[in-house]
């Protein structure tokens, strides 16, 4: 078995928490796209997310903080309408 250095590790653990914020994002934004086509305007208003290799928690960070911003744009205009 293949022995894996703290570093190693934590940049596993790092893309694997990455690829699921990628995933929600990507899902929030496929329901704005093809269920709320009129929010679209605003996808371009949210913060954009670039990797940062060398601080990989602020990457994670702005990851989380954009799929928080989208999903409070759409819960927020789903209970408007409701």
């Amino acid at each position: 078995m293949e022995n894996l250095t703290d570093k190693q590790l934590k940049d596993k653990e790092h893309e694997g928490i990455e690829r699921e914020l990628n995933l929600k994002i990507m899902q929030v934004t496929t329901e704005i796209k093809d269920h709320y086509p009129e929010l679209i305007k605003f996808l371009d208003e949210m913060p954009v997310t670039v990797p940062d290799e060398k601080n990989m928690e602020i990457t994670l960070k702005n990851l989380k903080s954009y799929y928080d911003s989208l999903n409070a744009l759409l819960n927020s205009y789903i209970t408007e309408q409701a």
